[in-house]
């Protein structure tokens, strides 16, 4: 078991502390769902709420640092330190329709060597997955590491599909094509920072998904690499969040992967 540095531990701090007001609010939205004006209003707010206690907590461990927010944009701090990456409601469509699967993200950027730490946690189930450069990735204690699986028709491949105003559908459809008939199944559960979360706790073999924002990706990219698995674009490259492409799975499956989706977008 590796203790928690004391910067993972601000971080599950902060969420933990916006946690039990999504929890109350989760409950409420299902009683939302069968009012005329529905519970969209009502989500945003609440994710507007959970953004602020986790900056508030943040800024208060750390003040000089900078913030790059779902919500609130970004907030430059001191150029020369790190700076926070914040999702506070990952699958906030799961939310609006009462689906147990969201989670809050958080990752820290240094101006000279990246993402450095991570952390999704999911409120519903207490999980918290965490990570930091070069020390591991981390679930309550226990050593996360991707699926051994080496065989894609043994995988379970996740990914995120293209919706109203998002993302490339014809792109999208192209790799479906070329990976679907090759693997034991696709799964799309809505929540890319859980998909990569559980990428890395090996639940996924693998994960794909474009037109993503560094909020949505930042804290999972890294506890998959740590976890001992491959993250990059399409086409292989090491740019996953600049490109806003994401690949993630071992190194056997992600090699055979890329070739697909590199090979159906030819």
């Amino acid at each position: 078991m590796s203790a928690q540095s004391g910067l993972i531990t601000v971080m599950e701090r902060a969420a933990r502390k916006a946690a039990p007001r999504l929890r109350r609010d989760f409950n409420e939205v299902q009683h939302l769902q069968v009012s005329k004006k529905g519970p969209a209003d009502f989500v945003s707010m609440a994710d507007q709420r959970a953004e602020r206690t986790l900056y508030d907590e943040l800024l208060k461990a750390r003040p000089d640092w900078g913030f790059v927010m779902e919500e609130g944009g970004v907030i430059e701090g001191d150029p020369e330190k790190p700076r926070w990456i914040i999702d506070p409601l990952d699958g906030t469509t799961n939310f609006l329709h009462g689906i147990p699967h969201f989670a809050i993200s958080i990752a820290v950027e240094d101006p000279r060597s990246g993402i450095t730490h991570g952390l999704i946690y999911q409120p519903l189930t207490d999980e918290s997955f965490w990570a930091e450069k070069g020390r591991g990735a981390w679930l309550t204690g226990q050593r996360l590491r991707v699926s051994a699986r080496r065989d894609l028709n043994d995988a379970i491949i996740a990914t995120g599909i293209p919706f109203l105003g998002h993302g490339n559908f014809p792109e999208w459809t192209r790799i479906f094509g070329a990976i679907a008939p090759e693997v034991a199944g696709i799964r799309r559960l809505g929540s890319a920072a859980l998909d990569l979360a559980w990428v890395a706790a090996g639940r996924f073999d693998g994960f794909w998904e474009s037109g993503l924002n560094i909020w949505d990706v930042a804290a999972g990219y890294l506890i998959v690499k740590e976890a001992g698995g491959y993250v990059t674009d399409y086409r292989g490259a090491d740019q996953p969040i600049e490109k806003r492409q994401v690949l993630a799975a071992n190194d056997v499956l992600h090699s055979k992967l890329h070739k697909l989706a590199a090979g159906a977008l030819r």
